[in-house]
């Protein structure tokens, strides 16, 4: 699948791993595919996202992966659902992190553990959310019969996967809709 892709999207991917090294993350998330992509300039997926205002917002949009990793991953919808049910997910994570530390439940590889979640290869593994959005991408990309996989295929896959990264990006103006419109001049103004 990899071939499919263009230097943008490559970029991307490329850019993802490199987040979640820097940050020293055990795994490379959709999270830093998101990340990736507001780095990049001169592309189909960064003329969305500057036209929809997200590159300007980069802080906020940070801001909130950071504490949706600092929640485990759970998106503000699950939170509320959990919430209904009597459980306080902030609770849990204050208690956590008393007792493992700040940040005990965003998976990162922590001090004294470098390289933990390495492959034998020493690559970063990408979790199932990551793999699943590149496949995503394939499949957005097939459908509008574009022979390879862009930057853009991967903000728009982003887009549509249920969880915290798409909440993120619906809070700061960008949805399918919105990156259809910006792209593709379809639907609604």
């Amino acid at each position: 699948m990899f071939e499919r892709f263009t230097k943008d999207a490559r970029a991307v991917v490329k850019g993802a791993v490199e987040h979640a090294d820097g940050e020293g993350a055990a795994s490379v998330d959709d999270g830093h595919m998101l990340l990736a992509l507001l780095d990049r300039e001169a592309s189909r997926a960064s003329f969305a996202l500057a036209s929809l205002g997200a590159v300007r917002r980069r802080e906020s949009i940070e801001g909130a992966l950071g504490e949706a990793r600092r929640r485990g991953g759970l998106s503000q919808a699950d939170a509320a659902a959990l919430a209904e049910l009597g459980i306080d997910v902030s609770e849990i994570v204050s208690r956590v992190e008393e007792t493992h530390g700040v940040g005990a439940l965003a998976g990162g590889r922590g001090a004294g553990r470098p390289g933990r979640g390495r492959g034998w290869s020493g690559h970063l593994p990408f979790t199932r959310e990551a793999k699943d959005t590149l496949e995503k991408s394939l499949r957005i990309a097939t459908a509008r019969r574009d022979r390879h996989i862009g930057d853009e295929h991967i903000l728009f896959a982003l887009t549509v996967r249920p969880g915290p990264v798409s909440e993120v990006l619906a809070d700061h103006g960008v949805t399918h809709a919105s990156v259809e419109r910006v792209l593709y001049g379809e639907g609604a103004a």
